[in-house]
C-alpha cells in the first residue's frame, strides 16, 4: 500500500488501535473492535491500513522514531558532557532509560498504550524477533557500544546479558502490571516512574560492572 498523508480520522484509529493491541495484544482484538473504538466504519479502517497486521505495524512504528530520537539525543549529549574519558557505565543507562520516564510522565494515554505496547512485543516470542530487531536493534547496539566503551576488557556475551537482564527490567515497568503495588503492600507503586528509574538505573550499573568488571 502507498502511504497517504494523516488524516484526524487515520489518528483515531492508530489511537484506538495502539490502545487495544496494548490491553489484548494481537490475537485479542478484531479491526472491527478498533474501527468501533475509533467511531469509524471498518471499511475505512481497512482503505487507510488494510488488514489487521498492517495496522499494527503501523502502531508499533509510529513513536519508534521520536522514541528512538531522544534517546540517542541523550547518549550524544552525555558523551559530549564526558569529553575524552567517556560517560560512565551510569550515564549510558540513564541516557537509555530516562526519555522513556520522561514519556511515561507526560500523562498521554498514547505513550502509555505505547510503551505498555512495547512491553508486550518485547516480551513474545512471536512478534519480538518479528519487530523489535527492526526498529530499536541499532539504537540498542549503539548503547551497548557506549558500555562497552565504560567496561574496558568487557567479554561480548557478558554484555549482551546484561542487557538481557536491563531489557527484561525495563520490559515489566513499561507494562504496569501493578504487580509490585501487591508485593509492597502499597509501599512502591508501579506508576511511580521517578522511583522506578531511580532504582533500576543503579541496580542495573552494579549488574554491569560485576558482571563485566571494571577499572
Amino acid at each position: 500500500m502507498s502511504k497517504r498523508a494523516p488524516s484526524p480520522k487515520s489518528e483515531r484509529i492508530l489511537d484506538a488501535a495502539e490502545e487495544l493491541f496494548a490491553l489484548h495484544g494481537f490475537d485479542g482484538v478484531t479491526l472491527r473492535q478498533i474501527a468501533t473504538s475509533a467511531g469509524v466504519d471498518v471499511a475505512l479502517a481497512s482503505y487507510h491500513f488494510g488488514k489487521k497486521l498492517d495496522l499494527f505495524n503501523a502502531v508499533f512504528e509510529r513513536r519508534a522514531g521520536d522514541l528512538n530520537d531522544s534517546r540517542l539525543n541523550a547518549l550524544r549529549e552525555c558523551q559530549q558532557q564526558a569529553g575524552k574519558k567517556g560517560p560512565t557505565v551510569e550515564q549510558v543507562i540513564e541516557a537509555f532509560l530516562r526519555p522513556l520516564e520522561i514519556a511515561q510522565e507526560t500523562g498521554d494515554d498514547g505513550w502509555k498504550n505505547y510503551l505498555a505496547l512495547i512491553a508486550y512485543i518485547n516480551n513474545s516470542p512471536y512478534w519480538g524477533q518479528k519487530m523489535m530487531s527492526k526498529l530499536f536493534d541499532k539504537l540498542v547496539l549503539e548503547f551497548i557500544e557506549a558500555l562497552r566503551g565504560a567496561l574496558p576488557g568487557a567479554r561480548d556475551e557478558d554484555l549482551y546479558w546484561c542487557y538481557h537482564n536491563l531489557s527484561g527490567a525495563l520490559t515489566l515497568t513499561l507494562a504496569q502490571t501493578g504487580r509490585i503495588d501487591k508485593l509492597s503492600g502499597g509501599k512502591c507503586r508501579s506508576s511511580d516512574f521517578q522511583a522506578a528509574y531511580d532504582h533500576m538505573i543503579p541496580f542495573t550499573a552494579a549488574g554491569f560492572r560485576k558482571v563485566c568488571g571494571s577499572k
